[in-house]
């Protein structure tokens, strides 16, 4: 197993003023990410610390230790208007350190207690632990989980997405989170091109998600920019070689072309119809697009 590093730190703000997101504010705890994913967009968040998108991404993890602290002190401001804040928007706030560190759950339980809505992204099963203040969210200011799969094939997801859970624990986690009256579902996304991108992959995501009781499922397609970019293509000669040259001319820039995207999103609304996944109910307004903006 990779050791990794863990790097205290002490930070002035909490919540982030965000643009080209329809909310207005984030809060990641957490710098770097130990679950790896080769196609994480926030890889590229690790160069503006004088480090790497590969290795230091997944193996220099960054604690804001006073994140909790200095939120209630935001919180309590006359200023603040109570505006949703996306939890987990560059990092996953539920990987492994918050286990012993808590300070998402000590988040949480800020927002809760200044009426605060917040959305909230992650691949991590430790969320079941924070039901509870979860619950108070979601009957009070609001509360919206939205757990991340790509595939339900334990194999493949090892492989493009190594230090997550296996899949089915993250649904069984969604699962609790619903049964606990917590408006929680799935983004398949992002779909990789050439690699889950095939109908019986998407159709495993679809057809796991609403038998799990998911209350919405978003998808959003492969986007690369830099730092996130070099990385991938780096994977992808070690893993995929056979597809790095189809990746070089499907990707110019950092979009996938507009036609294949709408192939791909055009067959996934299809196995949601397919699914009932459509019969559900609707996510809160502009839930589903702000969190697939969020990967």
């Amino acid at each position: 197993m990779k050791k990794v590093h863990y790097e205290e730190m002490l930070c002035k703000s909490a919540l982030n003023h965000v643009r080209g997101m329809p909310f207005k504010w984030s809060l990641n705890p957490y710098k770097g990410c130990v679950h790896g994913c080769h196609y994480c967009y926030a890889r590229r968040y690790h160069k503006f610390l004088d480090l790497n998108a590969g290795e230091d991404f997944s193996g220099i993890i960054f604690a804001k230790t006073n994140i909790a602290t200095v939120l209630r002190q935001e919180l309590r401001k006359p200023s603040w208007k109570h505006e949703q804040v996306g939890v987990g928007s560059a990092t996953d706030p539920y990987q492994p350190i918050e286990g012993r560190l808590r300070l998402t759950q000590q988040c949480l339980q800020a927002f809760a207690d200044h009426a605060t809505p917040i959305s909230l992204i992650t691949k991590g099963t430790l969320i079941v632990r924070d039901i509870d203040v979860l619950s108070t969210l979601a009957a009070g200011p609001g509360c919206t989980v939205c757990f991340s799969i790509t595939t339900m094939d334990e194999e493949l997801a090892r492989r493009i997405e190594p230090g997550t859970p296996p899949p089915a624990k993250r649904l069984w986690a969604m699962q609790q989170l619903v049964e606990h009256g917590i408006h929680a579902g799935v983004l398949l996304s992002p779909v990789l091109p050439g690699i889950t991108d095939d109908l019986s992959n998407l159709e495993g995501v679809v057809k796991s998600a609403a038998a799990h009781g998911a209350q919405f499922l978003g998808t959003k397609i492969l986007y690369l920019q830099p730092g996130t970019r070099e990385h991938f293509l780096e994977f992808l000669e070690s893993e995929y070689p056979h597809m790095l040259p189809a990746y070089e001319k499907l990707y110019p820039g950092p979009y996938l072309p507009k036609k294949h995207q709408t192939q791909i999103q055009d067959r996934v609304q299809r196995l949601k119809v397919l699914h009932a996944m459509e019969s559900v109910a609707a996510p809160a307004p502009n839930v589903e697009r702000q969190l697939t903006l969020m990967l």
